[in-house]
Formats: C-alpha cells, structure tokens, sequence
C-alpha cells in the first residue's frame, strides 16, 4: 500500500516590520513581530519506488486563480526542501509532493516558506530521517528568511534577517480580516524600490521590535495593538501598487481597528477586536465593495502532520 504523510504550515503576518540597509550579502537586516495565522498551506508526501521528486497542485487550491501560472519546476520551493532534506541525511528514496495552497501568492504572508516547511516535516516523517525541530529549521534557514517561523509557528521576535526567532507566549488570541489581491508583488522589487526611496538617509540597523508592540501583541490589548502596527515597506509597495492606499482606507472605513499590509505585500491585514468583528468587517467589505476577504486568527502552530 502507498504511504502518504500530509504536513500542514501556516501563513504568517508582520504585526511590525523595522528594515534596516541593505547588508554586503545584498539582504537586509529586519525586526520582526511575526504572528502564525489560521491561513494553512498543505503539503502530502507520497512514497514512490525510485529516486525522483515530483511536485503537483491540488484541484482545491484556492489561492491559485489559474493552475498553468502556478511553477512546478525544480525551483518550486517544495521540491527544493525535500532534495535539501535528501542530500542532508543521505536518503535515497523519492517522492510526490502534493501541495494545496490557501496562502495568497506572492502576498506577502510567507506562503512559499509554509510550503517549504511543511514538505520538510512531512518528508522527514515519510524517510524516518529523524530530523528534530531545531535541526529541521537550521535545514529552513537555507530555503528562506520566513520558513524556520512557518516551522516554529506561534508568535516570535525576529532578528537578523528575520530567521533569528525569540519565541513568544501569547496570552490570548487576536482577529483579523485578510483581504489578498488579484496579484502578486516581488519581495525582490519591493526591497530594492525601498532602497531607491531611501536613497541618501541614514537608515539604522534595527536591533529590537519595539517593547510596547510586544506587550500589546503578548496581553492582547487590542486597542493599543492598533496604534502600533507598522511596516517599513508599505510605502515600497504602495508605489508599486497604488491600490493599495484604496484597500487600506476601506478596511478603516469598514471598521477595523487598524490595517497594515502584510509584509511585502499586496495581502493587506485588518485588526478586529474579535471573531464576531473580523466577520463583520469581511461581510461589508464583499457587501459594499465586492473585496473576497478571509478571517483568520492566531497565533497558530508551526508545521506539523495532520
């Protein structure tokens, strides 16, 4: 009989997001609040009899609007993590990844890296290659900044590049209305159009999220969260999607308690003050401007086998 072990990973957002200069390497030194929301990418890892890797979409992917678009080569990040994994630990037997994607493309909510992660617990468990947590993110690490949290999930600091996590205990829970574009932006792009606005300023290296973010996030005071969600590249991506101002104000107008958007974008995050909200504002956002919108909340656990 054919084994098949499914990993499921979560998208994350960016409650705060410090970037400082671009660094020698040409990556740039972060301070991140990262917060794992219920927005989950599936990977299943079935056994095949010889050596190859192949990677395929799931009909029930909703976050791809067309499957042609969607790239199933060698450089598909799941296919990366399991010869990653493979070359690691010397194993030798292939595998079919099946992935089922629900985090926005290119949205910047970390969807590739969930991917990655949960090919590496769900292959890991198939091989029997025995792999812990920590050694299984140092192996994320090499893949991308995000994948080590997609692995660890929760709430964390992050440092250096954001892979540098300091674990967060959350006393409670916090809401929030997803609204994903029609489109996706470059990570790459939005960095170097930060860089060009940044042209001439000294910008410091961020070396801390600031405390009262932290605490806000960790008692889950809603009221001071939503004076203090910030990221240092919004204005990146609203030049290279100026909807976004649109998106942003509607969320507002629609009652959230504040909006950001996610990362590097376009997926903007609405605060709610709770599920019953976060509906509500989902509901009149597609009553009022037709805009498709996900409640989620968080924090939520790393990868991990369902």
């Amino acid at each position: 009989m054919t084994r098949t072990i499914t990993a499921r990973a979560p998208g994350k957002i960016n409650v705060s997001f410090r970037v400082g200069p671009p660094r020698p390497d040409g990556y740039h030194a972060v301070a991140s609040l990262y917060l794992a929301v219920s927005l989950f990418e599936d990977v299943a890892a079935t056994a095949r009899a010889d050596a190859a890797i192949t990677v395929s979409l799931h009909p029930g992917s909703s976050a791809v609007a067309d499957p042609e678009d969607f790239p199933l080569g060698e450089d598909n990040l799941v296919i990366r993590a399991a010869r990653l994994l493979a070359r690691h630990t010397g194993h030798v037997a292939g595998v079919d990844l099946e992935i089922t994607k629900r985090v926005p493309i290119a949205g910047g909510m970390g969807g590739g890296s969930a991917d990655a992660a949960a090919a590496l617990v769900a292959c890991n468990a198939l091989w029997g290659t025995g792999l812990n947590r920590e050694e299984l993110s140092r192996l994320g690490s090499r893949l991308g900044a995000d994948v080590p949290f997609a692995l660890s999930g929760g709430a964390a600091v992050g440092l250096g590049v954001g892979d540098e996590l300091s674990p967060l205990l959350l006393r409670t829970r916090t809401d929030w209305v997803l609204v994903p574009a029609s489109y996706g932006l470059s990570t790459p792009a939005v960095y170097s159009r930060l860089d060009t606005l940044r042209d001439g300023l000294d910008v410091p290296t961020p070396t801390e999220v600031e405390p009262a973010v932290v605490q806000a996030l960790v008692a889950g005071d809603h009221g001071a969260l939503a004076g203090l969600l910030a990221n240092d590249l919004t204005p990146a991506a609203m030049e290279l999607a100026p909807e976004l101002a649109a998106v942003l104000r509607m969320g507002e107008q629609a009652g959230a308690l504040s909006a950001l958007v996610s990362g590097s974008g376009p997926t903007v995050a609405l605060l709610a003050s709770g599920p019953e909200h976060a509906r509500e504002i989902a509901n009149q956002l597609l009553d009022e401007a037709g805009l498709a919108a996900h409640t989620v909340h968080g924090p939520v656990h790393g990868a991990s086998i369902i």
